[in-house]
């Protein structure tokens, strides 16, 4: 069954969106294209741009192509490099937001506190006690946006700088002094990229050691820029040329497949990248991962290697004891003092839309649900909760493709569903239980052969230890998201 919208009254909904970065915003213009006005972006910060408002830290950077780290409907031909900087990608999503009115349509400062469906629609609650209702809530919450912070003893009794990544204090002084990095995924290993040539002794703390894929550092030229500007097709190349499905197709298949030649061949690449740049035996021991490569995020760098081999950055990989007041004392006695200590440890990417309180049906708590690991029906919806819709929820390929290109695929999928609203075919729109249940199973049964269970711990799993991820291919995505099974949905009358 698809959607029969041939004969369409004039329904708005009223929409409240959570969220005012990359997929907000994408929701907003989308509804903003269809004529639609009567919508509400709740946004707890105070500037659009989500993970790229909060993060700040030096030598971040996209690891996804510029190009292809855009919205389909607005490529910029400006990006000065082929993996963009954070401050160019905020100045991006702000610049688009302008462009579009969308400030008009966003609360700032308004942290959304409680959605409760009434049975006729939802009534948000936002943590300053404003109260608003909608017909469909878009949690575009995002996955990082929930720093978490290491449990360590005496972390709180450091007396230099102290911050999280996503925390950066930019008052703090770098140049010429002792910097502590805890933590080496891709912040820590940007971070540490960007730090080894202006601190006078830089400490890496790592827990496990990350498999880097090496990435040319290209940098466009005003030349290239204009050619962009002349010829959109050079954008379009890089988005989605042969090179560009090739490689994205060689990536799918070697996390969906953990005995594919394609997983061998990146496996060889990254081995090799570690064997012939880093040449001193001890320091390539301590970086050696003990498992496949991309069992956790893939990490892309053009210069950590490099970095990390400066006489002043030392990899320390003992265990910490506590934190001093001047440094961080390791297990073994051994005592590193610092000025400044960064923590790069991530994020709490189980958290979704929490920690608003959402009540559907019957006062059914998400809490309840979502007590073991979050999970939605294709990553979009949840059995008991009506025309609530999530633009990169649990179980999507959020470690597979570019987000901007999952959500552009999701709205194009809930924009179906709201239709039925729209033409007065359903009030409330929810898959069924049965439907959950069946996709769960095939999707865990798929993701027991993605190289995300071959035995590394990351935050692609869930508590139960297995990937929380969409285990399949892209072409599969693409197609589950073109047309709703609406077999599966439990539609409420008008």
């Amino acid at each position: 069954m698809q959607p029969n919208t041939a004969s369409r009254p004039d329904i708005s909904p009223r929409h409240i969106i959570i969220g005012a970065g990359m997929a907000g915003l994408l929701a907003g213009i989308r509804l903003l294209e269809r004529g639609e006005t009567d919508f509400t972006i709740y946004e707890k910060g105070d500037a659009v741009g989500g993970t790229w408002r909060d993060n700040t830290y030096p030598g971040l950077t996209c690891d996804v192509p510029a190009h292809s780290y855009t919205y389909s409907f607005a490529p910029n031909p400006d990006w000065s490099a082929y993996f963009a900087p954070g401050p160019e990608i905020r100045a991006y999503f702000e610049r688009i937001a302008r462009a579009h009115g969308l400030h008009d349509h966003i609360r700032f400062g308004a942290e959304v506190a409680r959605c409760e469906w009434t049975g006729q629609d939802w009534r948000v609650v936002d943590a300053k006690g404003h109260q608003d209702r909608a017909d469909v809530v878009i949690a575009a919450t995002g996955v990082l946006h929930h720093p978490k912070y290491p449990d360590i003893p005496g972390l709180a009794d450091f007396s230099g700088a102290c911050f999280h990544s996503a925390r950066w204090d930019h008052t703090v002084p770098l140049d010429g002094k002792r910097i502590g990095v805890i933590g080496n995924g891709s912040t820590g290993v940007q971070i540490v990229s960007a730090l080894a040539s202006r601190a006078a002794r830089l400490v890496q703390f790592q827990r496990t050691p990350q498999w880097i894929m090496p990435v040319p550092d290209i940098r466009y030229t005003d030349e290239d820029r204009r050619a962009f500007h002349d010829d959109p097709m050079r954008i379009e190349a890089v988005r989605s040329g042969p090179e560009a499905q090739a490689r994205r197709a060689r990536f799918t298949s070697a996390i969906i497949d953990a005995e594919s030649t394609e997983l061998a061949e990146i496996q060889g690449i990254v081995e090799r990248n570690l064997e012939d740049s880093v040449t001193d035996p001890v320091l390539r021991a301590k970086l050696r991962p003990d498992y496949r490569a991309a069992c956790k995020r893939m990490v892309f760098s053009p210069g950590y290697y490099t970095e990390v081999q400066r006489p002043s950055v030392f990899v320390v990989t003992g265990s910490i004891a506590r934190i001093e007041a001047d440094g961080v004392r390791l297990q073994d006695g051994i005592f590193h003092s610092l000025d400044i200590l960064v923590l790069a440890t991530g994020f709490h990417a189980d958290r979704f839309v929490r920690p608003a309180q959402v009540l559907g049906e019957q006062g059914i708590d998400l809490d309840t649900v979502w007590r073991t690991d979050p999970t939605a029906y294709y990553a979009v919806a949840i059995p008991h909760f009506p025309n609530f819709f999530l633009i990169n929820g649990p179980t999507g390929p959020v470690g597979n493709f570019s987000l901007i290109d999952i959500a552009e695929k999701q709205w194009d999928y809930i924009a179906q569903l709201v239709d039925l609203i729209r033409c007065g075919e359903a009030h409330a729109v929810a898959p069924t239980d049965a439907a959950l249940a069946a996709y769960e199973r095939r999707r865990r049964e798929a993701a027991r052969r993605t190289v995300f269970a071959t035995g590394c711990d990351s935050w692609y799993l869930g508590a139960t230890g297995e990937p929380q991820v969409w285990p399949w291919s892209y072409a599969h995505f693409a197609e589950a998201m073109a047309h709703p099974r609406l077999d599966d949905y439990a539609l409420a009358g008008p």
